[in-house]
């Protein structure tokens, strides 16, 4: 699967298709989906509510944010992919995670969630031929590609590990 071109999505989601380092976008959540499986098993239950900042989304409302925006991607790639025709609707990162609760749930709840939710998006995503991968729909007002979703939420996995590791655990 080629790496979208800039017609295929919306100028916002440049920056989470410029971290992708190849092409191999399946291969990518799957490793995604491991390294993230490793990082929440290394953390102790109580490091989950940690921000490194005030009004910072604490590690479990980062983790539950990733799965909701997968949901949401993963639900615009298969209404692509079958042919939508009607324009999907926009979403507000910070109304989701403050009405989601995050903070309640277990690390380890939010694992298992997350690793479902990718398990059955590469079932899905792997299902696609070339065809169906550059089918076009409106979402937000903004036209995008079927595979400009895919690579979207493979960059936004690696965009939020990157600030895990960096913001949130020192490293």
């Amino acid at each position: 699967m080629n790496l979208p071109k800039p017609n295929e999505y919306a100028e916002f989601y440049s920056g989470y298709i410029n971290e992708i380092p190849h092409d191999n976008v399946i291969k990518l959540l799957e490793d995604g989906r491991d390294e993230l499986q490793s990082l929440i098993q290394s953390l102790p239950e109580d490091k989950g509510s940690y921000s490194y900042a005030e009004g910072k989304w604490s590690i479990k409302e980062v983790l539950g944010h990733i799965a909701d925006v997968e949901r949401v991607h993963s639900f615009r790639v298969m209404s692509f992919a079958r042919g939508e025709t009607k324009s999907l609707p926009g979403f507000e990162q910070d109304d989701y995670v403050r009405e989601a609760d995050f903070n309640t749930r277990s690390l380890a709840s939010l694992a298992d969630e997350l690793k479902h939710l990718r398990d059955a998006n590469i079932a899905l995503f792997k299902s696609f031929d070339e065809k169906t991968l550059l089918r076009k729909g409106l979402s937000n007002n903004h036209m995008f590609t079927v595979r400009a979703f895919i690579f979207i939420i493979a960059g936004h996995e690696l965009h939020h590990l990157k600030i895990l590791k960096e913001r949130y655990l020192g490293g």
